[in-house]
This record gives structure tokens, C-alpha cells and sequence, in this order.
């Protein structure tokens, strides 16, 4: 404040250099109080945004396993270029990527299993995953073989599609939830969100060459 605008009794150097420092040490208590509720407030925006974005990717998941089981119950599961379609729609995409706000999601986390029905010794239904091995050659062969004996190990009856960490073993591991900040860590997984469906054609059209 300029000493001449001052009233008479406060135009003293010594009371304007006190007044200047008031202000400046206002100035600077509310420089510190802006900062804590600055904090505070960015910190709340960020956990709401997580956590919505933690809400999309829970139903999302549902979603791309129904969309790749209903898939991969009509495509042919000896062409391997029609799978990696399968798992390249299941997450919205034309191409190899990953999933729209899902961190680390892939086509490639999208695990397709195929089932069979085993008949147990008190004449109920087991489902049984069949292994890579023992998959049927081509769907005409899964035709054949279902229609023969329904029971059998490698009759493809099911299709199970779930979301898993990629190049893991029969197990399917969990894929760790990563925050949009990677200084935040919460510790959680994404759910495998499982879905099954009854296989229908599996690629198989009357006519289909047969294959060993």
C-alpha cells in the first residue's frame, strides 16, 4: 500500500514495513492452504476416476469372455487364424492390441478352453477340459466322434473362454489390476469373468472336408 494513501497516523515507515508483512505471510498461509486442498481435491478425482474405471473393466470382461464363447461355439478351432479373430473381436478390435482402458489386456489374454461331457459311475455329467493333445483334428472329426459316442474324452461339448495371464499352464492366473497412475498400487486382480456356452457347429457345414 503506498505510505501517501495511507491515513496521517499510519504513514510511519516502521508501521508499513509491519503491514507489508502481514500481507506477505497471509500470502503465503494461503499458498500452503491451497496446496493441502489442491491434494486433497486431486486425490479424490483420481480414486473416483479409478474406480469407475475399475467398474468398466468388471462388466467389460463379462462382456468380451460372452462375446468370444458365442464366437468360438461356431468357428472352426483348427484354424488358427480365425481364433485370433475370435480374440481380436471378443475385445473390439479389427487387429492384435489391447483393450480400451484395460491396461494390460490383450487378445492374448482371452484363454478359449474346449469341454467335454464324461459320463461318472452314478450316470451324471463331468465336465472335463480336453487337452491341446487330445483336441479333434478338425470339426468334421469332432462330428464324427460325438456322434459315435458322445461320452467320448477328446467329443468337444463345451467352450469356456476366460481371462487369464497369457502362456500359463492348465491354471489360470489372474491378471493384476494396473492403475492409470503407476505410483498407485492397489493389489488386486481383474476378474476372470468365465464364461460357457454349449458348442454348436464349431465351423463344422455339411460337405466339410474330413481330416485324420
Amino acid at each position: 500500500m503506498i505510505p501517501s494513501l495511507l491515513p496521517q497516523g499510519l504513514r510511519h515507515p516502521g508501521l508499513v514495513r509491519a503491514r507489508a508483512a502481514a500481507l506477505r505471510r497471509q500470502a503465503g498461509a494461503f499458498a500452503v492452504e491451497f496446496a493441502i486442498v489442491a491434494l486433497f481435491f486431486l486425490t479424490l478425482v483420481f480414486t473416483i476416476i479409478e474406480m469407475s474405471r475399475a467398474l468398466y473393466l468388471w462388466n467389460a470382461l463379462q462382456e468380451v469372455t460372452r462375446r468370444a464363447a458365442r464366437d468360438a461355439a461356431v468357428t472352426d478351432f483348427s484354424n488358427a487364424s480365425a481364433m485370433a479373430q475370435v480374440q481380436q473381436k471378443a475385445i473390439f478390435r479389427n487387429s492384435a492390441g489391447k483393450l480400451t482402458l484395460g491396461g494390460a489386456v490383450t487378445d492374448q489374454y482371452v484363454r478359449i478352453d474346449y469341454l467335454s461331457l464324461q459320463n461318472e459311475s452314478n450316470r451324471t455329467l463331468k465336465i472335463v477340459p480336453i487337452p491341446s493333445g487330445s483336441m479333434p483334428a478338425c470339426p468334421t472329426r469332432n462330428k464324427i466322434t460325438c456322434t459315435a459316442r458322445s461320452g467320448d474324452a477328446s467329443c468337444i461339448r463345451m467352450v469356456r473362454v476366460r481371462i487369464c495371464q497369457p502362456g500359463g499352464a492348465s491354471a489360470c492366473d489372474p491378471v493384476p489390476y494396473q492403475p492409470l497412475l503407476p505410483l498407485v498400487h492397489f493389489g488386486i486382480d481383474l476378474p476372470v469373468s468365465e464364461t460357457v456356452m454349449r458348442a454348436e457347429s464349431l465351423g463344422y457345414y455339411p460337405g466339410m472336408a474330413s481330416c485324420n
